[in-house]
């Protein structure tokens, strides 16, 4: 909320805090955005890179108000310094991330009809066909077997690259694209080798899909090219972070794994109840950590007063999606998993604008995932070892365990 400061003294800005980057195994919460929530509503940051300090709100309104408010805004970020998680940062002009009104709209919908409801759902069908398999050889070659490896991390991949159109035979290097990009290991030398790498593909791909009738990602840039609606330089920034969805749904899934398989109860009343699932999968977005601190900034245009605290044209502004899900204003007693929980307004694919366009396939391969793994994996399945054991992934964007073995 925007509060009326005219009876309220406008504050003194609070203290810059540090945000290291924290490798964090399992699902704990990270403890520096713990005490900055317990802190205040409006914090100042500064992350490991780029330049200065940056706001950050963590309050679940006042990260919707941000998200939604055409005063703060993504495209001057482009071409700012500001601190970051990451050592890389080179988005692409004509990245919807970093678009706003009105181009944020005209981009979009180039690509819409891969990612509404029908068209999610004509996909529902063959991807079911292709977890069924995954999880047939699975079964097949009995336990011990490592989840992530064997269908958390290949079904998202398949499932994205046939919405995006990317041929079977390029699928591995683009997943070897896809994952050093979201990692900070490697330094800035290695994401830019993976960028040019991933973006010259779609370059030639698209160029080549001029005039398609495809309803595939590709293809529906490549006709918009054709057509004029948008530019090709547009057409490359859009396509990138729509293939770094997958890598999302591996590591979500993957942290609901865990969670159901550390925690007997919770597990043995989803495979008994499957009717319970919708609610709980929403109650587990809420409650995971899907990413290391915070994602893309937004620049303030004007003045704007906040909780008697002044941010001012040109101040960088973080939201917590994350702590917003903790908000206990929203959700009551918000660090316990209530599967019957309701309502449940998470914010876990974002508000506003720039709310995430692949939301209903990241729910739909979640959905396929967790029915079709309880359903089908024996009532005995558990960790191979021990919780502390399983494998955390390190030095990256996006949280989640670089492994999930189990045995049955």
């Amino acid at each position: 909320m925007i509060e009326d400061t005219a009876t309220r003294p406008v504050l003194g800005p609070p203290p810059v805090r540090h945000w290291p980057a924290l490798d964090i195994s399992g699902t704990d919460f990270d403890p520096v955005l713990a005490e900055l929530m317990r802190e205040g509503p409006v914090s100042r940051i500064q992350l490991p890179h780029g330049e200065g300090w940056a706001w950050l709100v963590t309050r679940y309104e006042d990260v919707r108000m941000v998200t939604n408010d055409p005063r703060f805004t993504r495209a001057p970020v482009v071409d700012g310094k500001v601190t970051r998680l990451a050592p890389h940062f080179k988005p692409k002009k004509g990245s919807l991330a970093f678009a706003d009104q009105p181009d944020h709209n005209r981009l979009r919908a180039a690509v819409a009809p891969a990612f509404t409801l029908r068209g999610v759902e004509r996909l529902r069908s063959h991807a079911q066909d292709t977890l069924d398999g995954m999880v047939d050889a699975l079964l097949d070659a009995g336990p011990p077997a490592d989840l992530v490896a064997r269908v958390l991390e290949p079904f998202p991949i398949a499932v994205v690259c046939d919405v995006m159109g990317v041929p079977a035979a390029d699928r591995e290097r683009m997943h070897a694209w896809t994952r050093q990009i979201v990692s900070s290991s490697g330094g800035a030398e290695a994401s830019a080798r993976a960028k040019d790498g991933m973006y010259g593909w779609f370059t030639e791909t698209i160029r080549s899909r001029y005039g398609s009738t495809d309803e595939d990602v590709i293809s529906l840039l490549g006709a918009a090219v054709g057509r004029g609606d948008i530019t090709e330089e547009e057409a490359i920034g859009l396509v990138g972070p729509l293939q770094i969805g997958g890598e999302a749904v591996t590591a979500n899934t993957g942290q609901m794994l865990y969670l159901l398989l550390t925690r007997p109860a919770l597990l043995e009343r989803l495979r008994t109840e499957p009717a319970a699932r919708p609610r709980a999968l929403d109650e587990l977005l809420r409650y995971i950590p899907h990413r290391s601190s915070v994602g893309l900034a937004r620049i303030a245009q004007e003045d704007v007063e906040l909780h008697g605290v002044r941010i001012s044209a040109g101040d960088a502004v973080y939201v917590s999606y994350l702590a917003a899900n903790r908000d206990p204003d929203v959700f009551p007693d918000p660090e316990r998993i209530d599967l019957d929980r309701a309502p449940n307004p998470h914010v876990a694919f974002g508000h506003g604008p720039h709310y995430c366009m692949g939301a209903m396939l990241a729910r739909m391969q979640t959905e396929l995932l967790v029915d079709t793994l309880l359903d089908r994996l024996p009532a005995t399945l558990g960790l191979a070892v021990p919780p502390q054991e399983v494998p955390w992934r390190r030095s990256t964007l996006i949280r989640g365990p670089e492994g999930l073995p189990v045995t049955w």
